[in-house]
């Protein structure tokens, strides 16, 4: 009997790390965050930029209006509406260089700015531009996989209006 532990605890415990392991990768793409937030209220914002998020490829799909945002004291804010992007772990905000990034390899090789974590992969969401970013040097904001190398949408900044 003991025979059988010998080999069935080593087998339970690596069974146990993988199914860990998968969950933690691949449970994103199967569970939605759903976020809905407002606008702070009593703002007097300005649109200067806008885009629509696109897909990148067959497995990593993204829809949804990003708007840059100005206050009169300088401030800027993201505001992204109908928002829509398949989920993955760890994802973030990027401001990236690259007018029209088609691939991963085009967003690694331009100069960005992570602006945190991505709040949810649904719904209405702001994101705080930090202080002295010139957002005409930005041309697109992207949804990035830190951990994975791996972009998920963009949406290339255009003047608003265009």
């Amino acid at each position: 009997m003991t025979q059988v532990y010998k080999l069935a605890i080593p087998v339970f415990v690596l069974g146990f790390i993988a199914g860990a392991g998968f969950w933690y990768l691949f449970s994103p793409a199967f569970i939605d965050r759903v976020v809905s937030e407002e606008l702070p209220a009593g703002l007097e914002l300005t649109e200067s930029r806008s885009g629509s998020f696109r897909d990148v490829d067959g497995a990593h799909r993204g829809t949804g209006t990003v708007k840059v945002l100005a206050n009169a004291a300088g401030g800027t804010l993201l505001r992204f509406t109908e928002f829509e992007v398949t989920n993955g772990p760890g994802l973030e905000v990027w401001l990236v260089e690259n007018p029209d990034p088609q691939r991963s390899a085009d967003v690694s090789a331009s100069r960005w700015l992570s602006l945190g974590p991505l709040k949810g992969n649904k719904g209405d969401q702001t994101y705080v531009v930090p202080e002295g970013v010139d957002m005409t040097t930005w041309g697109s904001v992207a949804i990035w996989c830190e951990q994975l190398s791996v972009l998920y949408s963009v949406a290339t900044l255009s003047p608003a209006g265009v």
